[in-house]
């Protein structure tokens, strides 16, 4: 036989040395990169299993690898689709429903959980309290077109926002800041790093634990007076981060207004 006719198919899977989940993989792979547009779905794990004569199991393998390459994006309830291009996450003071709509995107935000307790010394000492001086706690998962993009959890101080916790927070926080207590942030120091999603923060977004995160640290203020500490955990596989360089140090007095999107 010669050479050529051992050659596999490109769009067959077949008995052999290469396991069959990696063969399936490198047909998906080219097929998302030549033919599928971002954000197009995938036919289901059962039309591929029936297509390339395989395993259920082979199919959900040969997937989750694609997924943890960032080239698939699954969301729950609604299937497997190609990932979107990733959004510049360009670091300024905007709300994130502004930012979405801006976009051509709709918003929506889901609260998970509100309280009004104790912060930890780190939040208590970025929002200027006293030791055992109680904050309110926001937790909320944002999304656009249905499409869940980041976890937020945040402190606000209490004193200087009594009754936040009664408004609708599924709303743009920073218009009811606005509208409620007459506070418009107009200064923030942002912290930036990477990691890996927890349990709890992975089902929220439709990840597999372990899935690359990019997290935001904020510390905002009205007039020098610090509101919010707030963590945002943005999924890595649809938010990519751009920043302006120049020669000023930070001793040039020419800080950056950081901030993410809100």
């Amino acid at each position: 036989m010669s050479a050529s006719a051992q050659q596999p198919p490109s769009d067959r899977v077949i008995n052999g040395p290469t396991p069959k989940h990696a063969q399936l993989r490198e047909i998906l792979r080219r097929t998302v990169e030549r033919e599928l547009p971002p954000g197009s779905p995938i036919p289901s794990e059962r039309d591929l299993a029936e297509t390339y004569q395989v395993s259920r199991l082979t199919v959900r393998s040969a997937i989750g690898k694609l997924v943890e390459e960032g080239l698939l994006s699954r969301v729950r309830g609604k299937g497997t689709f190609t990932a979107a291009r990733r959004m510049e996450l360009q670091l300024y003071l905007m709300s994130f429903t502004e930012d979405m709509r801006r976009r051509g995107m709709t918003p929506t935000t889901e609260v998970v959980k509100t309280s009004t307790e104790v912060p930890p010394a780190p939040s208590a000492h970025a929002l200027g309290l006293a030791a055992g001086t109680p904050a309110h706690r926001i937790v909320r998962l944002r999304r656009a077109d249905g499409v869940p993009l980041a976890v937020e959890r945040g402190w606000y101080h209490a004193g200087r926002m009594p009754g936040l916790l009664d408004l609708d927070l599924t709303r743009s926080l920073y218009v009811q800041l606005a509208q409620s207590y007459d506070l418009r942030p107009d200064h923030a120091w942002q912290t930036v790093w990477a990691e890996s999603a927890d349990r709890e923060t992975a089902r929220l977004l439709g990840m597999r634990a372990g899935s690359p995160l990019l997290v935001f640290r904020r510390v905002s203020s009205v007039n020098g007076e610090p509101i919010e500490d707030m963590t945002s955990w943005y999924r890595g596989d649809h938010y990519q981060v751009t920043m302006q360089l120049d020669r000023n140090t930070p001793d040039s007095g020419h800080h950056p207004h950081y901030g993410g999107t809100r």
